[in-house]
């Protein structure tokens, strides 16, 4: 029965929605701090609403305990292990150069061949996404893709939506790619390798027909020019700062991946895998550097990129990448001024927004005088704060490794994650996860198809209109689950058609659709790239609507087969 408490708990979920995707900021006047301004977004709302929530009595402790432990076999802590997990093993390894020579490797193959580089960069992150998950891909490709555009001339849209788009459909494949995956696994009791089984057809005809809508609204000269100005080679070995870390990385990360994937069929939670990985690989981190650092092989320049904000690098002493694709892309007869001109001027910025990129929480916090615009602003413990970042600058040195992902790590996604799943629980408690579902199975009437579509086409569109991908599979997880007079075929059904929408869904409208979406915007707009929301959305509803379109058929044929 719907209640007073029911509207109440559903206006402030729509709510915090409503923050995540358009956050805002609260300015306020502390004593001696100064100007302060407060933000209400995707790390402070939900919990804020959950707070409300319990003050009102619209939900108990026992949904907030279930929203942290799980209810139905979802498992939020585990998915949050799990994912931290594959994420520090897969930031690691980025950081050791093995995504940037990637990028080298592949750019030399294509050579000046405009059209031939872009397919051979669509299928490396394709690729690469497929087994390192998007996250990481992105921080590497958005970087490397903004410095060879700006380089080559090029307009830095084709490529840089194209890098987004592989990413997050290639993060479709391994239940391990997207944080999602995990959540539709558990939620219907999918058995891991089954769901590669599932949706590796579904990606082909997603990636297939995503490249073919990318190629067909970027065909102009204009978006991607037959020939490219390049005029030299540029060198993979320069940018692979850590050929042993590369190589250990890849073999932890390789075999913790198989290990789940045998381990799945005897119903062991994963997180009891992937953690046990991520600390032998955090060990060897910490052993491997020391070594290094004592024999004098741990070279400063290495890791400059990373901690120039840690550590003081001399503001000449640019990133190796941007040097190599300044060398590759100037003419020996110095011909070409225009481009010389553009790298010199933005070197510095590039340089000191790398490292921001990675961590936006330093490029957004400004220093309390620029905040207040007062002489009158104290600094708290100046001394203790200067002792801190001495001593955290000698250990970024000592460790680089460590001190480099440690701050690319998604902590925002903790609280976030398991406000979703409260929320969640929330709605339940009031009623509307049994309303939701008794729309669903009278739009459905319980058919396998009609399942399939349904839950793929909201899905999509929950993403963007849903806070986020996570928050959009966890509510319709629920509500399939909840479903009445609903076949076990057709919940399965509609449970791999939401994996494929949580995953082509980031690939939409609004970068708040997903983490990743967040992340890539945070870090072009550092850059100087000011890719507006309606660009953002017309460029990629040619891509959704093709893939969801094959993305949904082929499920549709899956099960027709199957059932």
């Amino acid at each position: 029965m719907i209640t007073r408490f029911s509207i109440v708990t559903l206006i402030l979920f729509i709510l915090s929605i409503a923050l995540v995707i358009r956050p805002i900021s609260i300015p306020i006047r502390l004593p001696r701090l100064g100007r302060r301004k407060i933000p209400i977004d995707l790390t402070t709302t939900p919990p804020a609403i959950i707070a409300i929530l319990w003050a009102s009595q619209c939900l108990g402790p026992t949904q907030i305990r279930d929203g942290i432990v799980g209810t139905d076999g979802v498992k939020p802590y585990n998915i949050l292990i799990l994912f931290f997990s594959l994420a520090y093993m897969a930031i690691t390894l980025d950081i050791s150069g093995i995504l940037q020579a990637s990028a080298f490797w592949v750019s030399n193959k294509g050579g000046s061949n405009g059209w031939r580089l872009y397919i051979y960069f669509y299928l490396m992150l394709t690729s690469l996404s497929v087994f390192l998950g998007n996250d990481p891909v992105i921080l590497s490709g958005t970087v490397f893709l903004v410095y060879y555009t700006t380089a080559t001339e090029l307009e830095p849209m084709p490529w840089l939506i194209s890098e987004f788009a592989a990413a997050n459909t290639a993060s479709m494949v391994l239940f391990v790619g997207n944080p999602t995956n995990v959540v539709v696994c558990e939620g219907f009791a999918i058995n891991n390798v089954a769901f590669t089984a599932y949706t590796i057809l579904p990606f082909l005809a997603c990636n297939v027909v995503c490249f073919l809508a990318l190629a067909l609204q970027f065909r102009d000269k204009k978006h991607i020019p037959r020939k490219l100005r390049t005029t030299g080679k540029l060198d993979p070995r320069s940018v692979l700062r850590d050929p042993g870390g590369a190589l250990v990385g890849s073999l932890i990360l390789g075999t913790c991946l198989v290990v789940i994937i045998i381990v799945s069929f005897f119903k062991i939670d994963v997180w009891k895998i992937s953690l046990p990985f991520a600390v032998a690989k955090l060990i060897f981190d910490f052993t491997w550097d020391h070594y290094r650092f004592v024999t004098g092989k741990l070279h400063h320049h290495n890791h400059s990129s990373d901690t120039k904000q840690d550590v003081n690098v001399d503001d000449d002493d640019p990133d190796p990448m941007y040097t190599q694709i300044q060398r590759a892309t100037t003419s020996p007869t110095g011909e070409g001024p225009h481009r010389k001109e553009t790298f010199g001027s933005n070197a510095r910025t590039l340089n000191e927004t790398l490292t921001s990129s990675q961590d936006p929480n330093r490029s957004s916090s400004p220093s309390p005088s620029k905040l207040s615009g007062s002489s009158e602003v104290v600094e708290i413990f100046p001394n203790s704060r200067r002792r801190l970042r001495a001593t955290h600058a000698r250990l970024a040195a000592h460790f680089p490794t460590f001190f480099t992902a440690l701050p690319r790590l998604p902590f925002a996604l903790v609280p976030f994650a398991f406000s979703q799943f409260i929320l969640i629980e929330a709605l339940q408690h009031q009623g509307w996860i049994d309303v939701f579902a008794h729309w669903l199975s009278i739009a459905s009437q319980g058919q396998i198809h009609s399942s399939i579509w349904l839950i793929g086409v909201i899905g999509v569109v929950m993403c963007n209109v849903a806070g986020t991908n996570i928050g959009a599979t966890i509510l319709l997880t629920k509500v399939v689950r909840a479903a009445p007079n609903f076949p076990s075929d057709s919940t399965r059904a509609a449970g791999i058609a939401l994996a494929v929408a949580s995953n082509i869904g980031a690939v939409s409208f609004t970068f708040s659709a997903s983490l990743a979406g967040l992340l890539w915007r945070g870090i072009l707009i550092q850059k100087g790239i000011d890719i507006r929301q309606t660009q953002f959305a017309f460029w990629n509803l040619l891509p959704i609507l093709f893939m969801t379109g094959a993305g949904l058929a082929i499920v549709s044929a899956e099960m027709a087969v199957l059932y």
